[in-house]
């Protein structure tokens, strides 16, 4: 089958030809439908953050299920199913309490002496986050994939893998954003839209969209934001807390850089909570001003919006196929497998929400 292999890291992809091995015991083989362009994965081309070469990149994917191994149960042959990259293994202590998506349980992933699911002539590739979805198949755990409905195209299913189930899961499960709460979200792509609209869905009443790039604020409007501030224009904490007279009750940084997780902190009233979802590079330091602590101030992290994935994306697919939520609009384009460096350098420069690879 044909990948896009990243072979050092920093670097750009690599189209190859490459191997994957049939389903063992409790894994699923997927053709791949669709697969969106995560910044996620953009940290690693650009070597923000490090990654052990080679690896077939790509995590936020659906497809159609095509062969399973041994005791899987959960999926057959002709389900379509999106993946996730908070594979869970079911039985540790974040699981059984709750909290799945902070399961980093090994039994996910093939041991050594079992061999590799990919490999290129003879040598393992790998999986980055125990997916690879940039490639026509993905060999992955029964546990990193949840059945939905067929109704619901491919190419936006995909979407729900990652960005739409990060920014509404940090609205909805991580800081559970209540009816009438004022909310700020910093940073307007894939994510930060994806937050804007599950601000507008828990019913928050003011839902302050804040970047630097006039379109991408332009789609926060449409995508439910009340107001709209321009980073470039002034310090946006400032304007912030002047178009709410002394700051927001929820703020969300949604790009990973620290200085953005400091404004999100800086934007708040008192009794205020800033959530921090973007990726902030390895080294990199938060600093606060120690005395807003004694206003009750808050700042947290969410990671992958603290899914249940199989219990959220199921209900988030149901929204789309209401007209509820919003998949249609975040697809800036549609590509090949071949053009995925093409549409990583679109992201880079700031120009697309999401461009999403169709095989």
């Amino acid at each position: 089958m044909r990948a896009a292999v990243l072979r050092q890291c920093p670097g750009w992809l690599e189209v190859s030809d490459i191997d994957v091995d049939k389903p063992g015991r409790r894994e699923v083989l997927i053709r791949t439908a669709a697969a969106g362009l995560c910044h996620s994965d953009l940290h690693f081309i650009e070597g923000k953050y490090p990654a052990q070469t080679p690896l077939v990149l790509g995590h936020e994917s659906a497809g159609i299920v095509q062969a399973v191994g041994d005791d899987v149960a959960y999926v057959a042959p002709g389900d379509h199913v999106i993946t996730c990259l908070s594979v869970f293994c079911g039985h540790c202590e974040y699981c059984l309490s709750g909290r799945p998506a902070l399961c980093q349980s090994p039994e996910v992933r093939r041991s050594r002496g079992e061999g590799p699911r990919l490999s290129e002539g003879g040598i393992a590739l790998g999986q980055f986050a125990n997916l690879g979805s940039f490639a026509e198949e993905m060999l992955v755990h029964e546990h990193a994939v949840v059945k939905v409905s067929p109704d619901i195209p491919l190419d936006r299913a995909a979407l729900i893998g990652c960005g739409v189930t990060t920014g509404l899961g940090a609205v909805f499960n991580t800081a559970r954003v209540p009816a009438g709460a004022t909310v700020a979200v910093i940073g307007c792509g894939g994510i930060g839209l994806n937050c804007v609209q599950g601000a507008y869905l828990a019913g928050a009443s003011r839902i302050i969209a804040v970047d630097r790039l006039a379109p991408k604020l332009e789609m926060a409007r449409a995508f439910g934001a009340t107001d709209v501030v321009d980073a470039s224009a002034g310090d946006p904490v400032a304007q912030v807390l002047e178009l709410t007279a002394g700051g927001v009750e929820y703020a969300f940084e949604a790009i990973g850089l620290a200085v953005v997780a400091e404004q999100a902190f800086n934007m708040l009233r008192r009794g205020g909570t800033a959530t921090v979802i973007g990726m902030i590079p390895p080294g990199e330091m938060v600093k606060l001003p120690g005395v807003a602590f004694l206003g009750e101030k808050k700042i947290q992290g969410s990671t992958m919006g603290s899914n249940r994935f199989r219990v959220d994306m199921p209900r988030y697919v149901e929204l789309y196929l209401q007209g509820r939520l919003k998949l249609d609009e975040l697809v800036s384009a549609r590509i090949s497998l071949d053009e995925v460096n093409d549409g990583f350098r679109s992201l880079q420069g700031g120009e697309t929400a999401r461009s999403v690879i169709v095989f």
